[in-house]
């Protein structure tokens, strides 16, 4: 940076030429005073040998060619000296005259004695080399060219100092560009378009469903149901990402070996007896599941360089998902249709004890229904009283007679002791079958208890047979099925590497860390530097 040219002040008063004449002379050297008859002869005063002296200094330090940043620091190190200095050069000037070098890192903090031999010892600004010399801007003016002219001329000077600086720094930039960014996305380009291995994948939809799913109506019941499936999903979801699902399929289909073949380029293929952790970060990056909450949808797409493999990769992964979704409930649905057919078992075996012992008291008494018995023995006796009451009766009007027929009164008295005797036995028939412990009453007891126990053997094993059925339907309704929206289809064409894209998507990671790198070491050198 460089400074307007400045041409040299002085104070000038008018006065007649006499009064110069007649004012005493001052001693100065030769230069100073063929200046002071020159400013005479101009017709006026000039300032005393130490203003010219001053302008001197000034003149030798605009020389020099210091830039605008020495002039800025020489400016603020005399306003904190407090020094009176009328333009940067002054401050030069009146700094150094004090025995203070305004270009040393410690010159803005410590002020130099006035000791001669400490000012001896002070290093002064030294002159440029000629080389140097030659690239700064000239204060001396061509003769016959005007400050206009050369203000000009210094500008387009300037103006084209900085075009080739900012031709040089694009240069410089361009060429960063293409050894940090453009080289490595075209080494990036080459791999994806020439040495990538062909992959191939293989991509299918598949959803939860419930058995009740449509039977329940309204939204109530939909909710409970749909909020399983997405637990069931998301479980369903981790399952097949995680390295279970990979040493299955490892061990069932040689996932580590598809991967391990020679010919598959060396950043996709496994090295040699690789462990699980290596198989299981690819299997992550070529086995993609996504789910939609929304609608219950999983999708899932499984990527090898083979579209066979892929295809049977990708059937065994859904197989497995649905021996998953299939043993998710099962133990629930078993553990309840257990303890039904459990319940069901034992009623049915305290019910067939109950009929077995009313069928036993029934064969020890030999009598299918003893109350039937006591019932129709109570019947005989009564029907026997009351032919006893008629016969009582027939007799009594027989002996009313004054003369009754004797042949007929003893019939009617053997009718009567006959009948006696009739409702005798059947009343000894009726307290033996109503009294003792083996009597018909005491066994009519027994058989109503045991048929009493039936009846509530029966209740159980109906309540048990209900409870079987609702477990039965509940089970039904807990099962989960997988059911397949789209099919795995073997594809025909590979699917990856997409090179354009994978291209792309370099250059705009390599040009983001240039971006930042730069932005770092700017900041920092702004930082060291201020």
């Amino acid at each position: 940076m460089t400074t307007k040219p400045k041409v040299k002040k002085f104070r000038i008063r008018r006065e007649p030429l006499a009064s110069v004449a007649a004012a005493p002379a001052q001693p100065a050297p030769e230069e100073m005073r063929e200046t002071l008859l020159r400013k005479v002869t101009m017709g006026g005063e000039v300032s005393s040998a130490a203003d010219v002296e001053s302008e001197d200094d000034i003149d030798s330090i605009r020389k020099e060619g210091l830039t605008g940043r020495q002039l800025r620091l020489a400016r603020r190190l005399a306003q904190k000296h407090d020094i009176p200095a009328t333009s940067d050069f002054d401050a030069i000037r009146q700094l150094r005259k004090r025995g203070i070098d305004p270009f040393q890192r410690s010159a803005s903090l410590d002020l130099v004695t006035s000791d001669p031999e400490e000012t001896a010892l002070t290093q002064l600004p030294q002159t440029l080399p000629e080389r140097r010399m030659e690239t700064l801007p000239s204060t001396e003016m061509a003769e016959g060219e005007s400050p206009a002219e050369r203000r000009a001329r210094e500008i387009a000077r300037i103006q084209a100092e900085i075009s080739a600086r900012r031709r040089k720094k694009s240069g410089l930039l361009a060429l960063r560009l293409l050894f940090f960014v453009l080289l490595p996305t075209a080494i990036c380009g080459w791999f994806f378009y020439n040495e990538a291995t062909p992959q191939y994948a293989t991509t299918s939809d598949f959803l939860i469903q419930t058995a009740d799913q449509n039977s329940v109506g309204g939204l109530g019941g939909l909710l409970p149901s749909q909020m399983n499936t997405n637990q069931e999903a998301v479980a369903i979801q981790r399952y097949l990402q995680s390295r279970e699902a990979m040493l299955r399929l490892d061990s069932e289909l040689g996932f580590k070996a598809h991967f391990e073949q020679p010919w598959i380029d060396p950043i996709l293929r496994l090295p040699d007896d690789a462990s699980n952790e290596d198989a299981y970060k690819l299997y992550k990056r070529k086995v993609l599941i996504g789910y939609d909450p929304t609608e219950g949808v999983m999708s899932l797409e499984v990527i090898a360089v083979d579209p066979n493999t892929s295809k049977a990769f990708s059937d065994a992964l859904i197989r497995y998902a649905e021996e998953r979704v299939d043993n998710q409930t099962l133990r629930k649905r078993e553990d309840q249709l257990s303890e039904s057919r459990k319940s069901l078992a034992e009623a049915e075996r305290l019910r067939r004890e109950a009929q077995e012992a009313l069928v036993a008291l029934q064969q020890e008494a030999a009598i299918v229904d003893p109350e039937g018995v006591i019932g129709a023995l109570r019947s005989q006796i009564t029907q026997r009283e009351i032919e006893l009451q008629e016969k009582q009766i027939q007799l009594q009007a027989l002996l009313d007679n004054s003369r009754p027929n004797q042949s007929r009164v003893d019939g009617v008295q053997g009718d009567i002791r006959r009948l006696q005797a009739a409702i005798n036995d059947l009343e000894t028939r009726m307290n033996e079958a109503t009294k003792g412990e083996d009597s018909l009453a005491s066994i009519s007891a027994k058989i109503s208890l045991a048929q009493a126990d039936v009846a509530t053997r029966d209740l159980m094993l109906q309540s048990a047979l209900q409870n079987l059925e609702a477990a039965q339907i509940e089970a039904s309704r807990q099962t989960r099925y997988l059911a397949r929206g789209v099919e795995p289809v073997i594809p025909d064409q590979a699917t990856y590497p997409k090179a354009f894209e994978n291209t792309v998507v370099s250059f705009l990671i390599f040009a983001g860390i240039y971006l930042m790198i730069s932005l770092t070491a700017s900041i920092l050198r702004e930082q060291v530097t201020s």
